[in-house]
Formats: structure tokens, sequence, C-alpha cells
């Protein structure tokens, strides 16, 4: 079977599921559209296995809305904005206003269970995968999820009060 006949048979299906699954119609369009460029580039490689092109397609999809959610909620540090998108005031200066930001963080991590922290800080600052923090901690992948998973929302509400709400 050729990539345009896998693309007839499973364009409608997998635009259908990605917007069941909470994806916008316009997101789900684009997202079919760089599976099966994805497709077209392993054309080569692929089998006449409808069950195995069907089963890679919807991994592909899955995998690249995860990476569009990643890059939508990547967070911005106040470092990395300029001084006049802040509205400060004369009074108060840029350096002090990171200080306290820092100050706060700093404060709200040390306030994490130590098990949390861990996994959280391998995951974020150390860039480590889910399966390199679960063999250097000997516990399991699931397990590390969750402590991200748990430090994460711990943090985000510790520091509720810093989000800007526009």
């Amino acid at each position: 079977m050729t990539v345009e006949e896998h693309y007839k048979r499973l364009a409608p299906k997998l635009t259908n599921w990605l917007v069941a699954t909470g994806s916008p119609y316009s997101e789900a369009c684009d997202l079919v559209q760089e599976t099966f460029l994805k497709i077209w580039s392993m054309r080569d490689d692929l089998r006449d296995n409808d069950a195995a092109v069907s089963g890679l397609v919807f991994t592909i999809a899955r995998n690249l809305r995860k990476n569009l959610f990643r890059d939508k909620s990547r967070v911005t540090y106040v470092d990395e904005i300029k001084e006049g998108d802040l509205g400060l005031t004369s009074e108060k200066t840029l350096d002090s206003d990171i200080e306290h930001l820092r100050e706060r963080l700093s404060a709200a991590f040390a306030q994490l269970p130590p098990l949390l922290r861990e996994a959280y800080t391998l995951f974020q600052i150390g860039e480590l995968s889910i399966q390199e923090i679960a063999h250097e901690t000997g516990v399991s992948e699931g397990l590390v999820k969750v402590r991200i998973f748990r430090a994460k929302e711990k943090l985000r509400e510790l520091l509720a009060d810093l989000r800007v709400k526009f």
C-alpha cells in the first residue's frame, strides 16, 4: 500500500481521534500533515502491514502533539523578559525583582520533600530522561513520573501568587 493510500484511509480517523482527545481542529489538521510528512520520509522502510503503519501513524501523531504541548508550556524566565515588559515603576528595579523571585523559588524548592526534589532536579536541571532517573534512583519509571508530577504541582501551589494573569 502506498503512503497516499494510507493517508486516504487513516487521515480522517487520525484527525477525529486528535479532536476527540482534546486538540483543536486546526491543530489536529496540522498534526496529521506533519505525521504524514514523517511517514513519507520513511516510505522506503515501511512494511506492507496495515496494522503496523496504523500504529506508527498514531504514535507519531501522539508524540508530535506532546512536543507541541511541551513547546507551548515552556517557562519564560524573568531573566529573558525585557525590563519594559514587566511594567516596573521607577522605584523597583529589575534586579530586585529577579532576586525576589529567586528567593521565593529557593524557599518553595526547599519545602519539597527530598524524593520529589531529587526527581524534579534530575529531570529539569539535570535534563535526564525518565528512564535515566529511574536507573539512577533505583525506582520504577512510573514512580519517577509521579514524583516529578507531584513536585510540579507543589511548586505551582507554593508559587501561585506569582502567576501573572492577562
